[in-house]
Parts: C-alpha cells; structure tokens; sequence
C-alpha cells in the first residue's frame, strides 16, 4: 500500500512512520519544516494540504491508498485572555488540527473513489471525549469534531470501498507533553490513568497501522481508544 502521513517527524507521528515502513508499504511522511526525506507544509497555510498531497502523489507514482491524518497543535489559551488573543488560538487550533484534516480527507475520498477505494485514519483524543483543560477548549473542540467527521465520511462512502476509522489517544509520552508531563501536573495525570502509566507512542502507532492496513471492512467508522482505561465508553 501506498501511505500519506502526516505530522511524521516526532511524537506519535514519527512512530507510526517507523511502525510502517518496517513493513513493505511505501509511506510518503510529511512535516511542517520537511528535511530527512519529509516532505514539507505548514499547516496553518490554506493553501498547503493540495500541495501536500500533490507532492505524495508523486512520491508515490500517483496513488496513495491510505490517508492517516496525525499532524497536530496542542497550545493553550486562557478563558482570561483578551478577545484578539483569544480568537487567534481558536483559528490556529482549528485550522490545523481540523481543518486540514478536512481538507486531506476531502483529496483522498475524490482520490479514492477514482481508484476503487482506501483508507483514512483520523488522530483524534480522549479530550473528544472527555474534555481537557480549561486552557484547551479549542482543542477538545477541534478533536471532537475530528470524530464526527471521520464517522459521516465512513458512513457516507463505504459503499465506495472508503473506509474511516480515528484513533483517541489519552496523554502519551511525546514531545508534545512531555515537559507538561515532567511538570506538577504529571503526577495528576498518572494517579487519573488505571493502567498506572501513560500509552507510549508505539502502542498508538500499533494501532494506528492495524487500522490502515489490518483492520477488517465492517470496522470503518469504529474509534480505537487508547488511555489505560482513563476514560471508557
């Protein structure tokens, strides 16, 4: 199979891309900055998830199979903060974190549909779910709505052969957290999580690559959650 991957230069995402190539399929990673084979986009740009995918499209001879959208921001801002500051917190978060997400998924079901299907693999998190922080509104918000749209495109084109499925992951051991987690707060987080320790980046990459590649059709629209029993459904 031929792989878009986005937000593959750390984190979950430079785990996934590990997870994948130990495998047979060629996988095309991207990154904001690009380097080390990635290819580059910043997400904040409207214009850069059509470039994104233009570029795996030739770095993968014109197909690409599976879509798994991991890039992604985590950046708080106060329920205090002035009104200007607020509203630049709520945009980037969204545009990031959502609307690219919508734009690649948008690319790859017209791409799909020309090739007689594939697979989208959404990274959403347990905040969908649960909530976050009261520094994170917009982010809950942003990975809430991932969900939502990662089950209408799974019920409106599996006749298509398109399936979609998310990830929710709890807090993981990752550059994005790691200095939260390393904080006053980590100790809060651990005492909250049954399993007794955060998901490690591999478990989630697992995951994630069943769902691309293993998981069974009758699946697509199914939600994998992944925080040691921290919030259940």
């Amino acid at each position: 199979m031929n792989i878009l991957l986005t937000g593959a230069s750390r984190g979950i995402g430079a785990a996934t891309l590990e997870a994948l190539a130990s495998t047979s399929h060629r996988v095309a990673g991207h990154s904001t900055k690009g380097g080390n084979g990635l290819i580059a986009g910043d997400l904040s740009d409207p214009t850069a998830t059509r470039s994104i995918w233009e570029s795996a499209l030739d770095a993968l001879d014109g197909r690409i199979d599976v879509l798994v959208n991991n890039a992604g921001i985590y950046e708080g801002v106060a329920d205090s903060a002035p009104d200007d500051e607020w509203h630049a917190a709520w945009d980037r978060t969204l545009r990031i974190n959502l609307q690219a997400t919508a734009d690649l998924c948008r690319l790859a079901v017209g791409h799909f549909r020309e090739k007689g299907g594939g697979r989208i693999v959404n990274v959403a998190s347990r905040a969908a779910f649960r909530g976050d922080s009261p520094n994170h509104w917009h982010y809950a918000a942003s990975k809430s709505a991932i969900i939502g749209m990662t089950k209408t495109i799974a019920r409106g084109y599996a006749a298509d052969n398109i399936l979609a499925f998310a990830v929710a992951p709890g807090f993981t051991v990752s550059e994005m957290t790691e200095e939260y987690l390393a904080g006053r707060g980590g100790a809060g987080i651990v005492a909250d999580i049954p399993l007794g320790r955060v998901t490690s980046t591999m478990e989630v990459a697992e995951a994630i690559r069943w769902l691309a590649i293993d998981a069974p059709a009758a699946s697509t629209g199914s939600v994998i959650d992944l925080n040691g029993a921290s919030y259940v459904r």
